[in-house]
């Protein structure tokens, strides 16, 4: 007999009142969320554990994700945030030690956003926490099937990025 998950339990409350509805493609979509929620919830708890806010994380990971160094700029692009706001970040986490502003090597009116080892160390230990879990979720598929749902996932995501940019390009026309 296969397993059932509450998400089998919605979807036969809704097919009564919403006929037309395709399961599989509620039970998809409400399953992604779930498991979004999930994850966001761990991922919570475990940066309280090691004294971060969400927003210091995912600062502190974007900078991370570029090799310890950014410009502040490109930081805000990466957390899709105006640059006054990831100056805000950047001032807290600077009194934290997590990263230092240290002048370009390009150009120099311009600073850039360097993560220190205090920052890099209290990132990286969050990070082992939450790939776990991630692991965790994800051990119960084998390497076929983690990489299978990992390709369905991305034509799924390229059908929503194609859907973004299309959505922009006729807001961009109606100015």
């Amino acid at each position: 007999m296969e397993h059932r998950d509450s998400t089998d339990d919605h979807v036969d409350r809704w097919l009564p009142v919403l006929p037309d509805l395709d399961p599989d493609v509620e039970g998809a979509v409400t399953r992604a969320t779930k498991l979004t929620r999930h994850l966001r919830r761990v991922k919570e708890r475990y940066l309280v554990d090691f004294g971060f806010q969400r927003h210091e994380f995912d600062t502190l990971h974007a900078l991370a994700g570029r090799r310890g160094r950014a410009t502040p700029s490109e930081l805000a692009a990466d957390l899709d945030m105006a640059p006054p706001s990831v100056t805000a970040r950047l001032d807290a986490l600077e009194r934290r030690d997590f990263v230092r502003r240290i002048p370009s090597a390009t150009d120099r009116r311009r600073v850039d956003i360097q993560l220190t080892e205090t920052g890099h160390a209290a990132w990286l230990g969050a990070m082992k926490l939450l790939g776990k879990e991630e692991h965790r979720l994800l051990g119960a598929l084998d390497p076929a099937e983690r990489r299978t749902l990992s390709d369905l996932l991305r034509r799924v995501m390229l059908a929503a990025e194609t859907a973004d940019v299309e959505q922009n390009a006729a807001v961009a026309g109606d100015d």
